[in-house]
Order: structure tokens, then C-alpha cells, then sequence
């Protein structure tokens, strides 16, 4: 589990194809520092088992199912990853529960300064407007961000001068994919209230035929 919070700025090093898969290696020294090899690593928002961990880097093997969901598989040597270390129990839970497994593929539309803030849009596919609101978290390319505003195809995000020097925000151009993670609570209430609904309980009202209107099928 993480929370959002990018911790480093990293760099591929090296990209390998291992059959349908394929190993990275990962130039860091902020994640490796009290990492273990089989440690977990979200890289730019997906999380990946550290391999190889030396001082100043750290390998990740991805699988075919990874490449196809996250946008791992259009890395180059020398792009630019965030990168942040699972939670402890001791950990400051700063942004929101981020489990490292992308929901969508979205798009790098816009980003417009603001006196050394920006204002990010995102485009998003039709399966994942429902589980975006205004003013709730989504996980973009692992960062923590809070919807400003919400269209039917895309969405806006408010980014701070800090977030904008620490992430790869700022390396994208509009077109380019990006990871998206809903909120894992939106995806339990959905899960609760079609169960609910195809068990009869509808006290609150919420039939099958209300949920479908609503865009949960």
C-alpha cells in the first residue's frame, strides 16, 4: 500500500525483454535507502517488486499483465518514473490509500501555470468516470491529486510548485499516456451496493435499474 506522496524523481537505466515481460532497472538512491530485495516500489504508480537493490538503483521485472493495463510498457532508458516506497505502520498517511494497481489508462492533456502553480488536465476513459467526484482523490502516474474539476471525459487537478519539481508532471506532453487508480473506496461502495441491490435490499432506495442509470453496471 502507498499513499501518493512521490518520494523521488527517478530514471529508467535500462529496459530488458524477458519473453512477454520485461526488466527494468531504476536509477534512485531516496527508495533504495532501507529496501530489500522483494520490497515494493510503486513506479509511477504501479507496484512492483524490487530486484537488485544497490545504492543508487534497483531493478522491477513486468509482467505481460502489467505492460498491457499500465503504461510500463512505453518507458524508454532515460524517462522519467516517480517512485515511492510501500507505507509502514508508522508512516504519515499524506495523500490517500493507493494500492499500486492501475484501473485505466488515461491522457496527459493540458497543464497551464498559474504564477508557478498548474492546473492539469486529464482525459479518461468511459469505465472510469464512475468512480471520479468533484473534490475526491485519484491516484495519477501514482501521485495523490484531488479532482478540481470534472467533466464527462476529463478532469482537472490543482499541482503545487513542489509536486511539479519532484514528479514527472512536468516531462509529459499532452497525448501521453498516464496511470490512473481510482479510490479503492469508491470501488468498495460500488461492490456493496450491487450486491445489495441483487439481494433485494433496496431500504435506500437503489434498485438494479436506478444503479444502471447512475452508470454502475
Amino acid at each position: 500500500m502507498f499513499t501518493g506522496i512521490i518520494e523521488e524523481l527517478g530514471r529508467v537505466r535500462s529496459l530488458e525483454r524477458r519473453g512477454e515481460g520485461v526488466r527494468m532497472t531504476v536509477e534512485a538512491r531516496v527508495v533504495t535507502e532501507g529496501t530489500a530485495e522483494g520490497d515494493s516500489i510503486a513506479v509511477n504508480g504501479v507496484c512492483l517488486t524490487a530486484l537488485e537493490v544497490r545504492r543508487d538503483s534497483f531493478a522491477a521485472d513486468g509482467s505481460r499483465e502489467t505492460l498491457q493495463r499500465s503504461t510500463l510498457g512505453t518507458l524508454r532508458a532515460g524517462s522519467a518514473v516517480n517512485l515511492e516506497r510501500a507505507v509502514t505502520p508508522s508512516t504519515r498517511l499524506g495523500g490517500h490509500i493507493v494500492q499500486g494497481h492501475v484501473d485505466a489508462r488515461g491522457r496527459f492533456l493540458s497543464a497551464e501555470e498559474h504564477g508557478g502553480s498548474w492546473t492539469v488536465r486529464v482525459g479518461f476513459p468511459p469505465e472510469f468516470a464512475r468512480y471520479l467526484v468533484f473534490k475526491g482523490s485519484v491516484a495519477v502516474e501514482g501521485i495523490s491529486l484531488t479532482v478540481a474539476a470534472l467533466a464527462e471525459d476529463h478532469f482537472e487537478v490543482a499541482v503545487i510548485p513542489k509536486t511539479w519539481a519532484v514528479t514527472n508532471l512536468s516531462h509529459l506532453r499532452p497525448g501521453d499516456a498516464v496511470n490512473l487508480e481510482a479510490d479503492i473506496i469508491a470501488k468498495y461502495v460500488e461492490r456493496i451496493l450491487r450486491f445489495g441491490a441483487r439481494q433485494g435490499e433496496t431500504q435506500s432506495g437503489l434498485t438494479l435499474e436506478r444503479l444502471s442509470e447512475l452508470g454502475y453496471r
